[in-house]
């Protein structure tokens, strides 16, 4: 876990206390004269993400004084880069503490906020650090903070050092740690075990394409199946993106991350579920071998896909997965992709999209969603665009025409691979912070991590 988590305090420790604004006024009622001026005199209101370090008689520094926000998510996450380097210990003060069970969060994004990927340009400074409160469910915050952590260093790695065979091996780890079991089928063995979408969408590459298949937990508890999208670089394939669109397509592969980290929290936990985790890894890059417009590819399930858009492939590798997710009937399926900047559009950067097929089941998301302060946001399987992606010459195309409502379409097509009867969501998400926020620097992103956790505890838990 981070270095900047410490065990006990020694005394030296300078004391944090958070207010919230609803409660300053009576909060600095019961503060000494001295402090009251200091406030005043530095003008703290308390608005979100302010921090006042006050000196004691020494003049060194006492204690800082940290205003928590109702609609950040970590409004702490900040302190451990903006405080000097030191130890610090959580010292709230009746009314101007949060409910009950917020020091979990707020230590978790005093973690999330020590993080800085440092792989290739090493952090000139530490962070500050932070004592663990009593009372803190610690284990189940470092699986969180590793979860996160794994997902962002996937996603923030470039695609020269993570193609396929890098994403499989991050699995392979994964499954390991764990002891779960895997098996990474790659290349010309994907046409042989027929996963032909995927072949298809990653033949172009020097690096081949695979599908990695992970599996643990006892094989009589309920089924619970994770899918993927691994695209570790994409390029738009023949429909080449502008250069604008391409720049970020590292990230391409952060739905495989997602349920990576997912996973790991579920393994971790020793939720009594039967796991499943597929992902389907490839490039979509320009080259002989390349995908044409009007092409038209096999998939696992047996329906035919016209290649309407070389740059909609995630939907395409997508398909052999979850038809292979479905040939199991889970209790609960489950996909995450970066896959339509029509999503990004509605929505903007902080709102995944949900999709799902069960009213209970997608109630029970936004709910945790909301609980969490992890949010998603849902849009309709419209069943009226259907339609819309008809192939001419093929079951289906992978690109409805017009450009209308690109992401339900996107998800319409996915749930054309999803078994009857099975409760599906599928999360279309950004995975990339375009700013740094407290506990959420730039770069690579976990979202809906705690909230998709927390129903899958609720529902499967002990």
């Amino acid at each position: 876990m981070s270095k900047y988590l410490i065990d006990r305090d020694d005394g030296t420790a300078v004391p944090i206390t958070p207010v919230a604004k609803a409660q300053l006024a009576p909060w600095l009622e019961r503060q000494s004269p001295a402090l009251r001026a200091w406030l005043d005199s530095t003008r703290f209101r308390a608005e979100a993400g302010e921090i006042s370090l006050v000196a004691g008689p020494d003049g060194r520094l006492a204690r800082v004084i940290v205003a928590m926000g109702d609609e950040d998510p970590f409004p702490l996450g900040a302190l451990p880069d903006k405080l000097p380097e030191g130890t610090y210990r959580l010292a709230p003060e009746g009314a101007a503490a949060e409910p009950a069970g917020w020091q979990d969060r707020a230590v978790l994004g005093w973690v999330l906020g020590t993080y800085a990927f440092a792989r290739y340009k090493p952090r000139k400074k530490g962070f500050a650090s932070l004592v663990w409160p009593e009372g803190v469910d610690r284990a189940a915050v470092e699986r969180m903070a590793e979860a996160v952590f794994l997902i962002r260093d996937l996603i923030n790695t470039p695609a020269n050092d993570l193609g396929p065979a890098d994403l499989a091996a991050a699995a392979v780890a994964v499954a390991r740690k764990h002891g779960a079991t895997s098996t990474v089928i790659a290349g010309e063995e994907l046409l042989k075990a027929n996963y032909p979408s995927v072949y298809a969408v990653g033949a172009a590459a020097s690096r081949p394409p695979c599908l990695v298949d992970l599996s643990w937990g006892d094989a009589a508890a309920p089924r619970v199946t994770l899918v993927g999208k691994g695209v570790c670089f994409d390029s738009g394939g023949l429909d080449i993106k502008p250069a604008e669109f391409m720049k970020l397509m590292k990230k391409d592969m952060g739905g495989a991350a997602h349920v990576l980290g997912l996973a790991s929290v579920i393994m971790g936990a020793g939720l009594p579920v039967r796991l499943r985790v597929l992902i389907p890894a490839v490039e979509n890059l320009v080259g002989s071998r390349a995908m044409r417009p009007l092409d038209v590819i096999k998939s696992r399930k047996g329906l035919t896909i016209e290649i309407g858009h070389t740059d909609a492939e995630g939907r395409v590798i997508l398909a052999d997965a979850l038809a292979e997710a479905s040939s199991e009937k889970p209790a609960l399926l489950l996909d995450y992709a970066t896959l339509t900047g029509a999503a990004r559009v509605a929505l903007g950067a902080d709102l995944p999209a949900l999709f799902s097929n069960d009213e209970a089941l997608a109630a029970d998301l936004l709910r945790h969603g909301t609980a969490e302060n992890d949010p998603l946001w849902r849009l309709p399987l419209w069943r009226g665009y259907r339609k819309m992606i008809d192939g001419a010459t093929a079951d289906l195309t992978n690109s409805a025409e017009g450009g209308h409502a690109g992401a339900i379409t996107a998800a319409l097509f996915l749930q054309e691979f999803v078994g009857e009867g099975i409760p599906w969501a599928h999360i279309d998400l950004l995975a990339w912070n375009l700013k740094a926020r407290p506990g959420r620097p730039e770069g690579g992103e976990a979202q809906t991590l705690r909230a998709v956790y927390a129903l899958i505890k609720e529902r499967f838990g002990k």
